[in-house]
């Protein structure tokens, strides 16, 4: 079953091609929505799929690409945001 999550990452995460490196793990998992950055300097990250990606995508944004350093993330349920692929806002 589907499900779509909303999850906030905090740490060294803006600069680092977090945004890029997530839709690169989102493509190779299947799972759709999108990533932008914050004015705060955290990445908002949406993420719908099967329950088995999104927790592997989850798994991936707690640690992120190797330059960045992910100290936080919280996430909760979303609504789903209607997007067949995964995009940077």
């Amino acid at each position: 079953m589907a499900q779509c999550m909303r999850c906030y990452v905090s740490g060294r995460v803006q600069g680092v091609f977090f945004r890029a490196s997530a839709r690169e793990e989102a493509r190779r998992l299947g799972v759709s929505g999108y990533a932008r950055n914050l004015r705060d300097g955290r990445v908002e990250v949406v993420l719908c799929g099967e329950q088995s990606a999104t927790d592997a995508f989850k798994d991936w944004l707690s640690e992120g690409p190797p330059e960045a350093v992910v100290t936080e993330m919280q996430c909760e349920r979303a609504e789903d945001p209607g997007l067949s692929h995964f995009e940077i806002r």
